[in-house]
């Protein structure tokens, strides 16, 4: 009786730089986290923030370890949103898509040392099976389906700037969008006004898996971002209220962002247009 009513338990994993986190980032999870409850047929166990790591080459980027320790001091209260420093220690830059299959072979074991492969749990009783006698054939694939169902769901929880971002020629690889809305799904958070659905609509990859992108609209109006509290901050105005009172202080006390940290990287393509123009051209 209980089975049909069972909900689907939900991770929410936020990718991006931070640089440095604000309120709005905080705001992105409860938002998602009020939309899957409303539904009923979802429960969201935990949210994961995952920085990238300096190897992103972006401009303006300070260190990760800066970065990480924002990120943690912001969500020192929370009870279910926390940090994830494996992104961002990497000595190279890593695709969204690894990331993702990452937290989720996480999930599924307690030991992803080999995590960035997509389901290695799943097949090891496989060959256990194999051992027994043919008769257990058949419960092999009914044993495996409750084991995948079950699993809770990694989704990549974003902003509609990062959702149309997929256009821009090398940013992405089409066949990691393609896992990441097929095998995992999006959570978009859009503001009132923007035409989310409209760009879905005109992409066929996005709109043959537009059942795994859910779009919650952002109906308070918040437009924070890390970019205005970077330019704030280099003409000396507070960013008070923007960001959690800790961070505040944590940039305060390092003196973190200036008109020379923002330079930082500048002229440097970004690793993801490095890397996929360079593979388009072999």
């Amino acid at each position: 009786m209980e089975d049909p009513e069972k909900k689907t338990e939900v991770v929410l994993l936020a990718c991006g730089s931070f640089n440095p986190i604000t309120n709005m980032h905080l705001r992105l999870f409860e938002l998602a986290r009020d939309y899957f409850h409303e539904t009923g047929k979802y429960k969201v166990i935990k949210g994961i923030i995952s920085p990238v790591g300096d190897a992103y080459k972006k401009k303006g980027l300070i260190s990760a370890h800066h970065r990480v320790t924002m990120a943690k001091l912001a969500t020192k209260n929370s009870d279910w949103v926390e940090v994830d420093d494996w992104e961002s220690s990497q000595s190279e830059w890593l695709e969204t898509l690894k990331v993702l299959r990452y937290h989720h072979q996480k999930l599924l074991s307690p030991d992803p040392t080999n995590s960035t492969q997509n389901a290695l749990p799943l097949t090891k009783p496989g060959r256990k099976r194999k051992q027994d006698p043919h008769k257990h054939d058949p419960i092999k694939k009914k044993n495996q389906s409750p084991d995948i169902k079950s699993a809770p769901q990694v989704k990549l929880l974003c902003g509609s700037d990062m959702l149309e971002s997929f256009r821009i020629p090398n940013l992405w690889k089409l066949e990691d969008i393609t896992e990441i809305v097929e095998n995992h799904g999006l959570v978009c958070i859009s503001r009132a006004g923007n035409n989310v659905q409209k760009f879905i609509y005109e992409s066929d990859l996005l709109w043959r898996h537009k059942n795994n992108i859910h779009l919650v609209e952002e109906w308070i109006t918040n437009d924070i971002s890390s970019t205005k509290i970077r330019r704030a901050l280099r003409r000396g105005q507070s960013i008070r209220y923007l960001v959690p009172d800790v961070v505040q202080a944590y940039i305060e006390k390092n003196n973190l962002y200036s008109p020379e940290s923002e330079d930082r990287n500048a002229g440097v393509v970004l690793a993801p247009l490095q890397k996929y123009a360079s593979d388009s051209k072999n």
